[in-house]
């Protein structure tokens, strides 16, 4: 007797996951922007190394082989570009990085005709009641950061609000990453390495001597980083 059984499909489980890129914006002349590149690396070196960065060439017009020698000279400086936006996809040819689109990420799920469960509200701030450790990422793009303890050094917070920590913030703190200039930063002891809303920012080098080990707080006047004393 021969037994028969139907071949049993396999379905593929996929997941989404969401990751702050930078984006870089050339501008012409292609050197002097590569030059502020090189300014920004000189402060703090190794900053976008293993970072995900997007290249935004919308406001450009540049050719396929000039696409590939900015790329190659990003490259160069250790800063690998995840994807292309805002190109003709003919421009780009098989070794360049992928044609982005859409610029957000969503979760890839097989829906089923099912009830919809009750919506829950997304937090809109996270409480952290530990220290973060050097080395440690916390990225939280839906509202506030607030931190208990201390940053480590090495350590990075990344928020779509605000930034509070409650100790030393030693690492970096960047607020208002999703286009949020009225985000703030706020610590009782300021020893950072890189502070930033909205994509402008001040490393170690560039805040006053005179704020250091004392509670600050930063926010956007306009174009510029404001960073003064809490009390």
């Amino acid at each position: 007797m021969h037994a028969t059984a139907g071949a049993t499909r396999q379905l593929v489980r996929m997941r989404g996951r969401s990751y702050v890129a930078f984006v870089f914006t050339p501008e012409i002349p292609i050197l002097g922007w590569l030059a502020e590149i090189d300014a920004t690396l000189a402060r703090s070196p190794g900053f976008f190394v293993g970072k995900p960065v997007v290249l935004d060439l919308s406001a450009l017009d540049l050719s396929r082989a000039a696409i590939t020698h900015l790329v190659n000279n990003l490259e160069e400086r250790n800063i690998r570009v995840l994807g292309i936006e805002g190109v003709d996809a003919e421009k780009l040819t098989n070794s360049m990085p992928p044609l982005l689109t859409g610029g957000r990420s969503c979760v890839i799920t097989r829906t089923e005709p099912t009830e919809k469960p009750e919506a829950k509200p997304k937090p809109n701030s996270l409480l952290l009641e530990s220290p973060v450790r050097s080395g440690q990422s916390i990225v939280f793009t839906d509202g506030d950061v607030t931190v208990l303890g201390s940053v480590g050094s090495g350590a990075e917070i990344v928020a779509g609000g605000s930034i509070h920590v409650y100790g030393t913030l030693r690492g970096r703190a960047m607020a208002g990453v999703n286009g949020n200039s009225s985000a703030r930063i706020y610590c009782q002891k300021i020893e950072a390495e890189l502070l930033a809303i909205d994509g402008y920012y001040q490393t170690a080098e560039e805040i006053d001597a005179s704020l250091r080990n004392r509670p600050a707080q930063a926010w956007l006047q306009g174009d510029t980083m404001k960073i003064t004393p809490l009390n």
